[in-house]
């Protein structure tokens, strides 16, 4: 089993599901939209205007014989609006198990998840 982060349809920098830990990290554009709130784009960005998110997605096998069978939404909107703005780095700590040991998946609630600048 082997968890990565979800760019466009394709799953990459997949980690195996019992690493102590995983580290992804990539760019996700922002601008502000016509009624002055931010809004997020780029290849590893989904769902629609006031609704992005971004995947982790689970599954059987890894690199070109990867099979997805779950996946955790990690939600723009949740993220504490002090730290939304224009070209912040921003860091996501996310907890990858459930409350049975299995993989989180999902919307990805606090605290489960907690975002800070850096």
């Amino acid at each position: 089993m082997h968890v990565g982060v979800q760019r466009k349809q394709e799953v990459v920098e997949q980690v195996a599901g019992d690493a102590p830990s995983a580290t992804w990290t990539f760019d996700v554009a922002t601008k502000v939209g016509p009624d002055g709130a931010i809004d997020f784009a780029g290849p590893f960005v989904h769902g629609k205007r006031g609704e992005r998110f971004l995947y982790l997605s689970w599954g059987d096998g890894s690199g070109d014989a990867f099979t997805m069978f779950r996946r955790a939404k990690l939600m723009f909107g949740d993220i504490p609006p002090e730290l939304v703005a224009p070209d912040a780095a921003l860091t996501a700590t996310v907890t990858l198990t459930d409350k049975r040991g299995g993989p989180l998946c999902a919307r990805v609630r606090p605290p489960a998840i907690a975002w800070r600048a850096g």
